[in-house]
């Protein structure tokens, strides 16, 4: 007898008891992938309930943020406004003490700067000129900056700061017949020399730290290109600072679209997905003649990369922010987005302002469109009086030594000049008072949002 056949199962046996365990599996799987189903599903409906919550949510906070303003709530705010700067200044102060390599050199470079700055010797003359132009460049670098932000109103430095002093350099270029205007008070007030001499004696008198290219270049008749090369410093250091204040823009969209921030805490990036919702649908009949405008831009830079970037950046634009954006949000190379807004607002835009303010402001040009202003209908000799006394008093402030009193040169200050002084002391204030609110308001939502996540 097979004893070896007996001991072995049945082969119907083995197959049913195999289609058992499948039939078992698929079960398990079945009810496994049922129980996922349901639990996505459920999450799904819970997101799709807490939606339009979140959405109510946010709007309140957002009605509510709003009226948290100076003029509505001034004590409240200024609160608010200090507790935010204490919160600033302790997470600063945190994150600088995490990098203790680099503060460690930074205060032996510190220390070691300060040692030299206050030893005495004959290099103080040149810690005095390289300290003289380190802080005109920090000024108009920050104004610059300013400008990107707008001063709180979308109004640029450039109309309240540089394009003045380029043309009180302009005026004063053909006032004095040269460029080389006594340092000090130059930048900070322009006077003529009490003698333009032209021997090696006078010059080095004027100025022992001016080099053979700048002693060329400042003398001789006035042209439009020494004026320009006068006041390229602080033209460069202005459109600098543009550039830079254009960067948060670019890192606020980027930090959206890589889900490091809600989108719903910022107005431009909410309008940015209404254009992205726009370009989807292509639905261009219903938007205002603004918005085709920023529509435009956006399928620009979209379309082209960095020479888009580049022409936006080279002529005035109001709406170079949503170039920031765009970038940000499509993840554009930072480096790409960078040196194109340099190459656009330092050099190419910022050097056909500076030579349409130069050309306006030449001699000949002032004098002729305050002539013309008589012709106009009405109020032509109205507008004319206050212009040709501004005129007057600017040429009588270059005629006058460093530090003396503008009573002698200078009979009366123009309505124009105060007219200006009161505009320009107007924004400043608002920009305080801007930043006094934006503070506040993001300590609101803050504490707000951090007591509704708990």
């Amino acid at each position: 007898m097979n004893f070896k056949a007996g001991l072995e199962p049945h082969p119907i046996m083995a197959s049913s008891s195999s289609n058992r365990q499948r039939k078992g599996k698929r079960e398990k799987s079945s009810i496994s992938s049922n129980l996922k189903s349901n639990s996505s599903s459920e999450k799904l409906q819970t997101k799709e309930q807490s939606k339009p919550q979140k959405k109510s949510q946010k709007a309140m906070i957002r009605h509510e943020t709003a009226k948290i303003v100076l003029w509505r709530q001034p004590i409240r705010t200024i609160h608010y406004c200090i507790l935010e700067l204490i919160y600033l200044i302790h997470l600063s102060f945190k994150r600088l003490i995490s990098y203790k390599k680099t503060l460690s050199l930074s205060i032996v470079f510190f220390l070691s700067f300060l040692l030299i700055y206050n030893i005495e010797g004959s290099h103080q003359n040149s810690i005095a000129l390289v300290e003289s132009l380190l802080l005109s460049a920090l000024y108009w670098f920050g104004l610059g900056i300013a400008s990107s932000v707008g001063l709180g109103t979308g109004l640029h430095t450039f109309l309240l700061y540089l394009g003045p002093f380029i043309a009180q350099v302009t005026l004063a270029a053909y006032e004095c017949g040269t460029i080389k205007f006594p340092r000090p008070p130059y930048p900070n007030e322009i006077v003529c020399p009490s003698s333009v001499s032209t021997t090696t004696t006078a010059r080095m008198s004027m100025n022992t730290n001016e080099t053979i290219l700048t002693d060329l270049l400042e003398t001789g008749p006035i042209s439009f290109w020494k004026i320009l090369w006068k006041v390229k410093l602080e033209a460069f250091c202005w459109g600098l600072g543009t550039a830079f204040g254009e960067l948060p823009p670019y890192f606020m969209a980027r930090a959206a679209r890589l889900g490091n921030t809600d989108i719903d805490d910022d107005e431009e990036l909410i309008d940015f997905e209404q254009l992205l919702r726009t370009d989807e649908t292509h639905n261009v009949k219903n938007l205002t003649l603004f918005e085709r405008i920023r529509y435009l831009i956006y399928r620009l830079i979209k379309r082209i990369g960095f020479l888009g970037i580049l022409l936006c950046a080279s002529i005035p634009n109001p709406l170079f922010d949503l170039a920031g954006i765009t970038c940000g949000y499509f993840l554009i190379s930072f480096w790409t987005f960078f040196f194109a807004t340099i190459i656009g607002k330092a050099l190419i835009k910022m050097s056909i302002q500076t030579v349409f303010i130069i050309f306006l402001f030449s001699e000949h040009h002032v004098e002729r469109i305050i002539r013309w202003m008589k012709h106009i209908p009405h109020y032509g000799r109205l507008l004319q009086t206050p212009f040709k006394d501004w005129l007057h008093e600017q040429k009588g402030k270059m005629h006058r030594k460093p530090g003396e009193n503008l009573a002698g040169h200078v009979q009366k200050i123009s309505l124009l000049t105060r007219l200006f002084n009161f505009f320009v002391a107007g924004m400043i204030l608002y920009f305080v008072a801007s930043i006094i609110n934006s503070l506040a308001q993001r300590y609101y939502k803050r504490t707000r949002t951090g007591l509704k996540l708990m």
